[in-house]
């Protein structure tokens, strides 16, 4: 590019005689090619002197909506965010991201094997994860990296013992709690005191500086409870939002309109725990007070998440590793506060399934970038494993992202993908859910219950209001046979079940 741009400047200043205006463009014409190669020449190597980053740090929060970051468009204007802002003014925002299971344990799953649900396995919060099944950090350690997991683990309700693939080990069981973990380290149950998001941010700040070799590179996932419900912010955070005034969705209220052409288990459960009509998740008062304080608490209880970004973005940089890593933020699924009537995740709602994903390398991705490519929660570990020239011994359904980092256009990649969630008997609110999302249309089917598809023109009804499945007939059938099609390639015309046993007097116990 550089080297035409100066061809072009030697032959425009070929001397030009007898006519002064055509000079003078001429001229003009010179200075800002000039000043173009210039720009160019600068800016190419400032990105491009640095190799790529040898070391990652993963940091998953739990239940994070793709909008809910200060500098996004669609933010509520209250919002405060300046560590994933300085994230996205410093790399780039991942303005496609999405899961491909909207629920905690299946899209944690998915992360570490870049596996679909029906691939891995793990399908609900309770499963245990199958046996034989390999994480991409296992192949980073045979690659000679050291690998740390501190935080939420959450695949298997009660286990929190050290896996495989990871040096340094801190969990804890299940949900967890916001105050006085009892953590599991290296094997070690340890009480502590204090907010467990600042704890954990403790453990990975004092790993990164003095827990590991610092000749080896280093992969290290930070995952926290934050900002699941029942929302506690940290108590320097109590009340940080009790003045804002809270934006409502337009969908959320029960009208005519709002429900035209829904499924009727949406309209159903707007009056169980995921609904907001009912507002289970603690004590937040009657009626819309009930919900007012639940979106303050969910937006106050970020703030911690928030600063713990800042903390280890600050301990990079002053360790001098910022130059050497790779950082991505990203949550394990949406949230939907309000819209469709709901307050959960599970559907295949935009809310539901769009995620926040950010990645920050100083002089390597250019700062303040957008990448506007397809990218899900499956695409993590074969990015990774790409970005340190690792092999995999696991067969994965993901794709790298590599290349959308940095400014290519991904190879022209799917711009469609295949959404799944199955029915839980813990929360039977929602039934087992197949999805198939593309540039445009959106179309939403569902197992085990008698109820309307859903087709959704994304780009012009982008609140998911108006249902086009019997308006567009064969653009729903088109899209329900590629989604079987992908279904029964993947041998996944199946729905997962788990064996449970009734003991008498007590309700379902999974074995």
């Amino acid at each position: 590019m550089k080297r035409a741009l100066w061809i072009l400047l030697a032959v425009l200043s070929i001397p030009f005689v007898g006519n002064a205006l055509v000079d003078r463009v001429k001229g003009a014409f010179v200075v800002a090619l000039a000043v173009l190669a210039s720009a160019s020449a600068w800016a190419q190597p400032r990105i491009a002197q640095r190799p790529a980053p040898r070391n990652v740090v993963v940091i998953l929060t739990d239940d994070h909506r793709y909008d809910f970051m200060g500098f996004h468009p669609d933010a509520p204007a209250f919002l405060r965010t300046p560590n994933l802002d300085r994230m996205a003014a410093g790399g780039a925002h991942l303005a496609n991201a999405f899961v491909t299971t909207s629920l905690c344990s299946p899209s944690r799953a998915s992360i570490l094997t870049g596996q679909y649900a029906h691939t891995h396995g793990v399908v609900d919060n309770t499963s245990p994860i199958p046996e034989g099944t390999r994480f991409f950090p296992e192949d980073l350690q045979e690659a000679g990296y050291q690998t740390a997991f501190i935080g939420k683990w959450h695949m298997g309700e009660d286990d929190d013992r050290p896996r495989d693939g990871f040096d340094r080990w801190v969990s804890f069981r299940g949900q967890g709690a916001y105050t006085n973990p009892l953590l599991n380290v290296d094997g070690t149950q340890i009480p502590h005191d204090g907010y467990t998001t600042d704890i954990l941010t403790d453990y990975a700040v004092d790993w990164l500086r003095e827990g590991r070799d610092g000749d080896a590179p280093f992969f290290l996932e930070l995952s926290h409870k934050a900002v699941h419900a029942e929302f506690e912010p940290a108590p320097r955070h109590t009340g940080a939002y009790d003045d804002v005034t809270i934006p409502y969705p337009p969908t959320m209220w029960l009208t005519e309109r709002n429900y035209l052409g829904k499924p009727h288990w949406v309209r159903q459960q707007r009056g169980s725990w995921h609904g907001v009509d009912f507002m289970f998740h603690g004590d937040l008062g009657p009626g819309m007070d009930g919900f007012d304080n639940f979106y303050r608490r969910y937006a106050s209880t970020l703030l911690a998440a928030d600063e713990s970004v800042g903390r280890v973005l600050d301990t990079l940089e002053e360790l001098g590793l910022d130059e050497t890593t790779l950082v991505l933020y990203l949550g394990d699924n949406g949230f939907l506060l309000g819209e469709h009537g709901l307050i959960d995740k599970r559907n295949a709602y935009e809310e539901s399934i769009r995620i926040p994903m950010l990645a920050w390398a100083p002089g390597w991705i250019e700062p303040g970038t957008t990448v506007d490519g397809l990218v899900r929660n499956l695409d993590i570990a074969p990015t990774i494993l790409e970005l340190t020239g690792t092999r995999s011994a696991i067969d994965m359904d993901g794709t790298s992202f590599l290349d959308l980092l940095r400014g290519g256009d991904g190879g022209a990649g799917d711009r469609e993908f295949l959404y799944e969630y199955y029915w839980e008997y813990a929360f039977p609110h929602t039934p087992t859910t197949f999805a198939l999302r593309g540039d445009q249309y959106k179309f939403i089917t569902y197992h085990g219950v008698w109820d309307t598809e859903e087709l959704y023109d994304i780009v012009a009804d982008p609140e998911e209001r108006t249902n086009l499945v019997e308006a567009l007939p064969q653009v729903a059938a088109q899209m329900r046979s590629r989604l079987y099609d992908r279904l029964a390639a993947d041998d996944a015309m199946r729905v997962p079940m788990r064996r449970g046993s009734w003991k008498a007097g007590e309700r379902l116990v999974y074995d």
